[in-house]
């Protein structure tokens, strides 16, 4: 997942204990290697090549709940929630530290929007060629709650999985005492922000601290606003606490694209949350 990751679950055992890390670990790898854009053979480079030439592909089960989640997301977002904006990232090259060319950015919108893909039956369809998707966002997130999931099926009624600090809880200690979840000081990555307990539940967050460059004072990262191109400002970061971590991971997301009405968006959803702003 290109991040720490940790589980911490109480068993009967350590040999069960093992046992359902094993399986649990092995189902984290199998996510990363089907839809991680590092790798060349995974299933998410294959529907990438398939929309740089604007053609159709068929989906499995799997991909296809993902794609329909990330659509759910793109509605509720206004649009601003977009799996096929990750191509922005062909301008915004943040290591380098320096502005791309408004014109690289303005031919790159051209190739975003949710609205040029079709899915029926299973079938991926991409309108116009050079275009990709890209479930940043949405599939560690899932990881988080499938490994919960296979958690609680295995017996396990005390624990919490953590990758990369996307967060779900399986319950509480077993002497009911909640687990403690620190949220990184999104301006001192030596300094905790927030401290909150969870004993069910799950924690994600969002902000322009990961990946980012400061250019003549002024702070870039890598929250791109899929209708103009450019990085959000107005928040630093956003955290969410909702049943489900991909839940929270999205709302979290989309609280930071909504800028000065993201804390407000949260909520009018009920959910909670931690909101840092500029």
């Amino acid at each position: 997942m290109g991040s720490p990751c940790e589980l911490q679950i109480y068993t009967e055992n350590e040999f069960v204990a093992q046992k359902i890390a094993q399986k649990i670990i092995a189902d984290i790898r199998r996510l990363e290697h089907k839809y991680s854009r590092y790798r060349a053979e995974s299933f998410l480079s294959q529907i990438n090549q398939v929309a740089g030439l604007g053609r159709s592909i068929l989906v499995d089960a799997e991909t296809e709940g993902l794609l329909n989640y990330a659509k759910t997301c793109y509605e509720l977002s206004d649009g601003l929630f977009d799996i096929t904006s990750g191509i922005l990232r062909q301008a915004w090259q943040f290591d380098k530290n320096s502005l791309p060319d408004d014109k690289v950015i303005q031919s790159l919108l051209t190739k975003i929007g949710w609205q040029k893909l079709q899915l029926a039956n299973s079938i991926l369809t991409f309108s116009q060629p050079e275009m990709e998707i890209d479930f940043g966002g949405i599939v560690k997130e899932y990881a988080v709650d499938r490994a919960a999931t296979l958690c609680l099926n295995a017996g396990v009624l005390h624990g919490i999985v953590n990758l990369g600090g996307d967060i779900k809880v399986i319950g509480a200690h077993p002497d009911g005492k909640p687990w403690r979840v620190g949220i990184q000081h999104p301006r001192d990555k030596t300094k905790v922000w927030k401290t909150i307990g969870l004993k069910t539940g799950a924690l994600a967050s969002s902000g322009d601290y990961e990946r980012c460059m400061i250019i003549d004072g002024v702070r870039y990262g890598h929250i791109l606003n899929p209708k103009t191109g450019y990085p959000v400002k107005k928040l630093a970061a956003v955290s969410v606490v909702a049943d489900l971590c991909v839940v929270a991971g999205s709302a979290a997301t989309i609280a930071m694209l909504k800028e000065k009405d993201g804390e407000k968006w949260l909520k009018s959803l009920s959910l909670q949350n931690y909101t840092f702003k500029n």
